[in-house]
């Protein structure tokens, strides 16, 4: 039996949907563990294209199961539109294929609208889906979970009892409308009908499927970065995205873990508010934007770009144990010159090389550059490490010293098929250079 946890190592959008698409080959199932659906996680199949918020990226395989944890908040109607979207493409056919845990919360309107209203006082870059007060209610523990909406007297109950304060908050305080009971009430009973059958104690599956010595890939959404403890606070997202919330995230306990892999883009992307010392204002932060398609999944938001700042990256290996790395849109740098990677942060006269828990610290904090030759070569047709230009293997194996992991997927385009493996975590394999 296998564990492993993928999670992002910068502030999310780093290609984990790829990386956990190819992984999940040598998995028997998949479990998204944390976030809802303000994560985005695309793959591209030779002419089509999927892009998922809330079920898990191994779901294109036949035969593979896909969970959806107690550590995510779930929107019946997106997930709905999800399973519809696949259903009517060909996929998900096996309705046993997906599971939800009967634990997660779920968000609810009110939530939604929160979201959006507080944004319009306070610019966090929330994508206004509802994720943060949905974890809110869950911290304050007038969460309504999955296993809730199943007994239509204990959803109204608890919806009743949650829209008291909700409708006060909304018109005294954000002035904005109220909610009805019945409107809530109905159309969540609408989506409890067709939840019904997926709905599982998914920990006790879980336990069962090691037990029985399958593999299990647990997929993090969104970045490490963006942690709520550990990322740039306050501009981070509402859940734990390390690796150890893969444990709370989908019930199973820090011994069933065997390994942790992180995801990086070959250069740093954000989205939304938040310091961030490689980004680029000048026409190289657009060429990398226009060439990656850097707009968000979930948004479509342009996103922030720059060179890869190893600093971060090392916070993230450090905060998650990762050993081994996904470099993903290597290919993207394809045109460039000169190449740089930020190795560490000059701040008040001195150079650094952690990343500052101040967030004043960190907007005042200037990236010292490494500057490499770019490979001017199209690569996206290389699968071997062997294919790949001598600079562009330079520049890969300066991360891996950067970073002090080794690099075991290296993705050269968006397809399944653009991808070099150097080695598969599953099989322990490595291949040939």
């Amino acid at each position: 039996m296998a564990s492993i946890v993928i999670v992002g190592v910068q502030w999310g959008d780093e290609g984990k949907g790829k990386i956990v698409d190819l992984l999940t080959r040598g998995a028997d199932t998949v479990v998204r563990f944390q976030g809802g659906n303000n994560a985005g996680h695309t793959i591209v199949l030779g002419k089509e294209k999927f892009v998922f918020h809330l079920i898990p990226s191994g779901i294109l395989y036949k035969g593979k199961t896909c969970v959806i944890g107690n550590g995510v908040v779930v929107d019946p109607a997106v997930l709905m539109e999800e399973m519809g979207e696949l259903k009517k493409r060909g996929y998900l056919k096996d309705d046993r294929q997906l599971m939800v845990s009967e634990e997660a919360h779920l968000i609810l309107p009110y939530h939604r609208k929160i979201d959006v209203a507080r944004e319009k006082i306070f610019k966090i870059g929330t994508t206004g889906r509802g994720i943060g007060p949905a974890y809110e209610d869950k911290v304050a523990r007038c969460g309504i979970r999955v296993v809730d909406l199943l007994d239509e007297e204990v959803f109204r109950e608890k919806l009743e009892a949650n829209l008291l304060q909700k409708n006060l908050y909304l018109t005294q305080v954000l002035k904005e409308e109220p909610f009805e009971v019945s409107r809530i009430f109905d159309e969540y009973l609408g989506y409890k009908k067709n939840l019904e059958k997926y709905a599982r104690d998914t920990s006790l599956f879980l336990h069962d499927r090691m037990a029985k010595g399958k593999n299990i890939l647990f997929e993090g959404a969104q970045g490490t970065l963006l942690d709520l403890d550990h990322g740039t606070y306050p501009y981070v997202t509402a859940s734990n995205t390390v690796a150890g919330n893969a444990c709370a995230g989908s019930g199973i306990g820090p011994t069933m873990i065997g390994r942790v892999m992180g995801v990086a883009k070959a250069y740093t992307t954000r989205v939304g508010e938040g310091p961030f010392p490689t980004e680029l204002h000048d026409e190289l932060g657009e060429k990398i934007r226009e060439r990656g398609g850097e707009y968000g999944a979930t948004t479509g938001r342009p996103r922030r770009c720059g060179w890869f700042d190893a600093v971060i990256v090392n916070h993230a290996v450090r905060l998650n144990g990762i050993r081994e790395m996904a470099i993903t849109k290597l290919d993207v740098l394809d045109e460039f010159d000169k190449i740089k990677v930020c190795t560490g942060y000059r701040h008040q006269g001195r150079v650094i090389s952690n990343v500052p828990s101040n967030l004043e610290a960190l907007k005042g904090s200037g990236p010292v550059y490494e500057e490499l030759d770019g490979w001017k070569t199209p690569i996206q047709g290389a699968r071997k490490l062997s294919d790949l230009p001598v600079r562009t293997r330079r520049y890969l194996r300066r991360l891996e010293e950067l970073t002090h992991t080794r690099i075991a997927l290296i993705s050269v385009g968006s397809d399944r098929s653009e991808t070099i493996e150097l080695k598969d975590p599953f099989r322990k394999k490595s291949s040939k250079k």
